[in-house]
């Protein structure tokens, strides 16, 4: 039937499909689809024919090529970064460049004690970031299954031929084929391989036969229910490459029956492998990321700004150019929040050490602070909001009544259904009490079985009845029920079915799936006592009982985790490769509102911008490609949304990769589990609400820190602007600077354990890089105001007015300028009223107390003559009260102005 030599034969499919892989042709995604149309609509024969292959399968020899030609049948991973790779890259930084450079200077300058604090602040920041990193990584690792995976192979053994006496013809063993199990990563296109339930579906195939063959595509489509496939080619071929019915896919799995299939596709050529290509390779910039880079350069325009000038100034004034470039050198440390990568990696390690308490691996820490930023969170429907199990919802009559004798009937049927079963057969086999209320072992015994078939789509079962009679119990698709049923029953009563009542019948049907739920008819007739074997003749003038439906059920915890977010401000919108009837139906039960449902084919046709704008009203996609996720995520970045995903398919891989933050499961495929910044290690979806609620705590301090350091820093340089025009000397040492400097970030290194008001947690915090900048123009000038009052006391009252006794004059700003500072962090970290409606951790008032208490020593201490300070007399520290409790006072009024007139985030 089948020729032993394929190299004769028309190999154009072969031929198509190397030229797939070249990288001349255009339009590979078209090329595809077509190549799928045409393997479709091929018969059995001709299938083989085209891919060179035979129904024994292929030999050692073609293996050998083929691999060589073709690759082996692996699909292509994110590449492993080595450790050092992975420390070089924490280092690709804007801040912590800079850091680096001002720390290069510092030493080149003899500013040792600047060059080892901004050295040691980039150390740590870097060590911590990799260290967490590194370790997550390590863990989403060790989640992938480690076994070797391997297909039911026929391959082909030609034995050398058997030399005989000299003169006569060699003799050839026969041709013998052998059933053998390979490593998957062997296949090539033309191997003839035998699937069976259970089986992982290895590559891309083309059915050549098959029994009852269900295939689960959930991971590739989204959709719950397994679908039906055989071997028949397609006639008609419109559909799209998924939806044929003779075509299997690598990431598939066989639910039940057999199939003999030949391999098309291996490798990154199969449609999960072109997939895979799509993820890998450099990520989006995440709005965290983004965040940071657009405040380091609002630092950075500052800096160039303010220290040429007070470069200038301090060289002009003085005529000592040396001491002003120490002095501009100091200033711009002192605008650098040093500490910024340092507080960031610590706030974002808390984070993820908190979420691994609540078993979530976060492979990628600044997907932390992206998690409290987000407003929209996209989910897959199978498996994320739904339990990726399919139960009996409904057990109805013919008017759609409960009807228990219906699930008597559709349990006899399945329990005695000869073979593997079905998802649908195992969920009606779960109601294990009809099995104990029917005395099957006693009452019942199965006499014959009439097989399913894709032509008839239903299967019956004939069982006798406590010895007495015969019972033909028939169960299949509406459709094909009602064409061999003439009578129901309902209630007991037996009627006919006239054309009125079919459609009745069908209207009910329609009604359920309608509600998402997949509808199987059961019907009966008894049968004579001595008859022993049944054909389908039998199947005739049967009496319909009634319908079982069947759903994939939202997760118990779906509804909950929803509103929670919503009272969290996030909106979260489904998207799903699942047709919209069953999606629409489990919106409805987690409490979603649908007003109306877009479609993959609607999308099509439309532009960017449209799409853009639709998304905002726009809360449930049905019927999407993996392409299609992606550019919704990528549509909602164009609103300036900060967009979170959850999936667990192949077909989410892309849009994961989109978005801010991508979230998947520890049963997720490996390519969404590689695309993914976390991965729930459990199944309860509120863990997302505690990932939110995480994100906003670690934001809110990591802004504080912004705030703190930027408002301070900017009035002390304001004031330093001022104070190098007004007077003869410089109103502060470079060393001092420094030294209150370092003192200051000291004081804020405890930043990360503090407090979050509630309040701050109920709206998503995301970047806002102007209202930084607003809120240190605002309240960085109020600490001036108390510098210039600290300079008018120094100067007049104190008499620290000339050069001689400006040592005197440093060391009063020296103290005020610090514990001004230093009380700001408590005024700035919340918007409450300090110390009566709001109190900070316990570590954060320790170390500010504790900075404060050495500033107020440093004076008086043996360190004062090293870095030109003096002892101040006792009347200042009266003064320093009234500062301080007059520049609490006006900083609370403003921030409370300012918060009223632009917000808090």
């Amino acid at each position: 039937m089948f020729s032993q030599n394929p190299k004769r034969q028309d190999q154009s499919l072969f031929n198509a499909l190397w030229n797939l892989r070249r990288p001349r042709v255009r339009n590979v995604e078209y090329r595809y689809s077509e190549f799928y149309r045409s393997a479709a609509q091929e018969n059995s024969d001709g299938i083989l024919q085209s891919l060179g292959t035979r129904i024994e399968g292929l030999t050692m020899d073609e293996i050998e090529a083929r691999l060589a030609q073709f690759g082996t049948n692996e699909i292509v991973r994110e590449k492993q970064v080595n450790w050092h790779s992975q420390l070089l890259a924490t280092f690709k930084n804007p801040l912590v460049i800079l850091l680096i450079i001002l720390a290069a200077i510092s030493f080149i300058t003899d500013d040792i004690p600047g060059g080892v604090l901004m050295s040691a602040m980039v150390m740590l920041g870097v060590f911590l970031t990799f260290f967490q990193e590194f370790r997550s990584t390590r863990a989403a690792e060790k989640l992938r299954a480690m076994v070797t995976t391997t297909a039911t192979v026929f391959r082909q053994l030609v034995p050398k031929s058997i030399d005989t006496d000299e003169g006569e013809s060699p003799v050839s063993r026969p041709i013998s084929t052998l059933k053998i199990e390979v490593p998957i990563a062997e296949l090539v296109p033309g191997d003839i391989i035998q699937l069976s339930a259970g089986d992982i579906i290895p590559a891309d195939v083309r059915l050549i036969s098959s029994k009852d063959l269900f295939v689960s595509q959930s991971a590739l489509t989204g959709e719950a229910l397994p679908v039906e496939k055989n071997f028949q080619k397609e006639e008609q071929n419109t559909r799209s490459a998924l939806e044929q019915r003779n075509l299997a896919f690598m990431g598939s799995s066989v639910v039940s029956g057999t199939a003999l299939s030949t391999v098309m596709k291996t490798g990154s050529d199969t449609y999960f492998g072109s997939l895979a290509k799509s993820v890998i390779g450099q990520r989006v910039l995440t709005s965290f990321d983004k965040g940071i880079n657009r405040f380091t350069w609002l630092m950075l325009r500052f800096m160039m700004i303010l220290v040429p000038l007070v470069f200038l100034i301090n060289g002009f004034a003085k005529g000592n150019w040396l001491e002003a470039f120490m002095f501009a050198i100091a200033v711009a440390v002192g605008l650098t929040p040093e500490m910024l990568p340092m507080i960031v990696t610590v706030n974002l390690a808390r984070g993820a050490l908190a979420m691994s308490r609540k078993k979530v691996v976060v492979k990628r820490l600044n997907s932390i602070q992206n998690f409290g930023a987000m407003d929209i969170l996209c989910t897959d429907k199978t498996g994320t909001l739904t339990q990726d199990k399919v139960i009996l919802e409904k057990y109805v009559d013919p008017h759609g009544n409960d009807s228990d004798e219906v699930l008597k009937y559709a349990f006899l049927n399945s329990f005695y259904q000869t073979g593997l079963k079905n998802l649908l057969d195992r969920a009606v086999l779960e109601h294990v009490e009809v099995k104990g209320s029917l005395k099957i072992e006693t009452d019942y015994r199965k006499i014959d079985e009439i097989p399913f078939d894709f032509s008839r789509r239903r299967m019956s079962v004939v069982v006798e009845e406590q010895r007495q009679r015969h019972v033909l119990i028939c169960k299949g698709a509406l459709e094909e029920i009602l064409n061999v049923t003439d009578r129901m029953e309902t209630e007991g009563k037996i009627t006919s079915l006239n054309d009125e009542i079919r459609r009745t019948i069908q209207k009910v049907g329609n009604d359920l799936n309608e509600d998402g739920l997949r509808v199987i008819a059961v019907a009966y007739k008894e049968m004579p006592n001595d008859q022993a074997e049944y054909t389908i003749r039998e199947e005739s003038e049967l009496i319909l009982l009634g319908f079982i439906a069947f759903l994939d059920p939202p997760k118990e915890t779906a509804a909950q985790a929803i509103k929670a977010l919503r009272a969290s401000g996030v909106v979260v919108k489904v998207l799903t490769g699942d047709n919209e009837i069953v999606t629409r139906k489990i919106c409805k039960e987690v409490g979603l509102d649908i007003d109306r449902i877009l479609l993959g084919q609607e999308i099509e046709k439309m532009t960017d911008d449209e799409l853009s704008d639709l998304t905002e009203s726009i809360f449930v996609f049905a019927k999407l490609t993996p392409a299609q996720k992606q550019r919704i995520i990528l549509a909602m970045h164009q609103k300036n949304h900060v967009v979170g995903f959850l999936g667990d398919g192949i077909n989410d891989s892309p849009a994961l990769r989109a978005a801010d933050v991508g979230i998947s499961v520890d049963n997720a495929v490996d390519i969404a589990k590689e695309s993914a910044d976390i991965i729930l290690l459990e199944k309860n979806l509120l863990v997302l609400v505690d990932g939110v609620l995480e994100g906003r705590k670690v934001f809110g301090n990591i802004t504080k820190y912004i705030k703190m350091s930027a408002s301070s820093n900017f009035g002390n340089v304001f004031s330093i602007v001022g104070s190098s025009l007004i007077f003869p000397f410089l109103p502060m040492l470079p060393v001092q600077l420094l030294t209150q400097n370092l003192l200051y970030d000291l004081s804020q290194t405890t930043i990360p354990w503090d407090q979050v008001d509630e309040e701050y947690l109920l709206q998503p915090r995301r970047w806002e890089i102007g209202e930084i900048g607003r809120f240190m123009l605002f309240i960085g000038p109020i600490s001036s105001i108390f510098d210039y009052a600290t300079f008018a006391l120094m100067w007049f009252w104190f008499g620290a007015n000339t050069p001689a006794h400006q040592s005197l004059f440093q060391s009063g700003w020296f103290v005020e300028g610090l514990l001004s500072q230093t009380l700001i962090v408590h005024m700035i970290r919340t918007r409450k009223i300090p110390f009566i409606q709001s109190r900070a951790s316990n570590p954060l008032i320790f170390t500010t107390i504790a900075v404060m208490a050495l500033g107020l020593y440093i004076p008086f201490s043996a360190l004062a003559g090293k870095i030109g300070l003096v002892p101040l007399p006792p009347s200042y520290f009266i003064f320093l009260i009234v500062i301080l409790f007059a520049y609490a006072l006006l900083t609370q009024k403003v921030k409370t102005w300012f918060i009223a007139r632009y917000g808090y985030n």
